[in-house]
């Protein structure tokens, strides 16, 4: 029998493999501790303990009191409801809301939808590093404002936007301001108690926590509706029976990677993202996308000219490499991805596109490697492109 090749998995940025420990103790709580925690029994009440315990735990690690989290099905969920919930709020005051061109699908989507009932969106330019300028935003300002939405890091390459200064000239102008923390939670540092946002989310799956589990932070005295209406789960703000097992993987997810083991690993992750960085950009007709400081540890966006980025992650499937692409691979779209057109790259540049996330369980020993396969693919890519060949022949 033939042996499988062992996989690289460089595509964290989509998912984290759920830890071992954290998968334990799932097991356990679905099997042990399987009560409703609405109910009044012992079981329901050690499932209600289990509950508060894990609000408690998150907001001890990130800086907030435990009645601001409010767990929910995931980062999709935790946007729409602050853009939605905040818009219902306050549409009597303005409905005027900024954001930037490169927020995630769950953003933009959701304000496309707002749109349609009457809503005004300004979309910020975030230039060729990816990053948002605060006085861009100041300028954007209107009295009617209600609504600042610009995410904290970037799916896809990874720049970091400098969320505190940006929060604080929408609070100046008495708007809310809502930053997407799915991909930062965990991976950069967040504390809630300097940050100054209304509203932030995160997901449990990004952490090496399971899917279906994230929270929304919605600092204390901060009115928005409820997006799902139903019973008097999460202080009458969400309805629906509470995700137990998911609540407690979500606090161990953001114990282990905000404070503890996966915190500490993120400089070793820097610098395997920095040496893989240096390698692939000795490629010939390649490029970083994106700010190199101002990003996230294990995060590199590289376009890679005569060649479709679909065709080059296919190829690295087959020799063992999980990544993936800011072009549309998964749709039936042809047009590259709106974050790299929106930092000036060129449709063609931008179908080449690489995106490889690291994370704790990758090492600098699997670079070399990576970058072996990468070259090979993308010279055997090459030479099949006519626009290459007219490069090599001096046309």
């Amino acid at each position: 029998m033939e042996q499988k090749k062992k996989t690289i998995y460089c595509d964290n940025a989509a998912t984290t493999r759920v830890l071992p420990e954290i998968a334990a103790e799932v097991t356990e709580i679905l099997t042990s501790s399987y009560g409703n925690p609405s109910g009044l029994h012992s079981v329901s009440r050690e499932a209600k303990e289990i509950l508060a315990s894990s609000r408690k735990r998150i907001a001890d690690v990130l800086g907030c009191e435990a009645n601001e989290i409010y767990f929910t099905g995931g980062g999709s969920e935790g946007d729409n409801w602050a853009i939605k919930g905040a818009c219902e709020a306050l549409s009597k005051k303005g409905k005027h809301i900024i954001t930037s061109k490169i927020e995630h699908p769950a953003v933009l989507n959701t304000l496309k939808a707002l749109k349609k009932q009457g809503f005004e969106i300004t979309y910020l330019d975030v230039y060729e590093n990816g990053i948002v300028r605060v006085e861009d935003l100041e300028n954007a300002m209107r009295d009617d404002t209600i609504l600042v939405c610009i995410m904290m890091a970037n799916n896809e390459i990874g720049t970091v936007q400098p969320i505190k200064e940006l929060a604080a000239a929408a609070k100046k102008r008495g708007a809310l301001f809502f930053t997407d923390a799915v991909q930062a939670v965990g991976h950069i540092d967040v504390d809630l108690r300097d940050l100054g946002v209304d509203m932030l989310s995160f997901s449990g799956h990004k952490i090496h926590a399971p899917k279906g589990i994230g929270a929304l932070y919605i600092k204390n005295g901060t009115r928005i509706g409820n997006l799902i209406d139903g019973g008097g789960q999460e202080r009458k703000k969400r309805g629906g029976t509470e995700n137990v097992a998911g609540a407690a993987a979500l606090a161990r997810a953001v114990e282990y990677m905000c404070a503890g083991e996966g915190k500490a690993k993120r400089e070793e992750i820097l610098n395997i993202r920095n040496t893989l960085i240096d390698k692939l950009l000795s490629i010939p007709y390649t490029r970083l996308n994106g700010d190199r400081e101002k990003r996230l540890p294990g995060n590199l966006n590289i376009s890679f000219e005569f060649i479709e980025g679909e065709s080059l992650i296919m190829w690295l499937d087959i020799m063992g490499v999980c990544a993936s692409t800011g072009s549309a691979c998964s749709t039936a779209s042809l047009d590259p991805s709106h974050v790299l057109l929106a930092i000036g790259l060129p449709h063609e540049i931008a179908h080449g596109s690489l995106r490889l996330t690291l994370d704790v369980e990758n090492t600098m020993e699997q670079t070399e490697e990576i970058y072996a396969i990468v070259k090979n693919a993308v010279e055997r890519l090459r030479m099949m492109s006519p626009l290459y060949e007219k490069v090599l022949k001096g046309e």
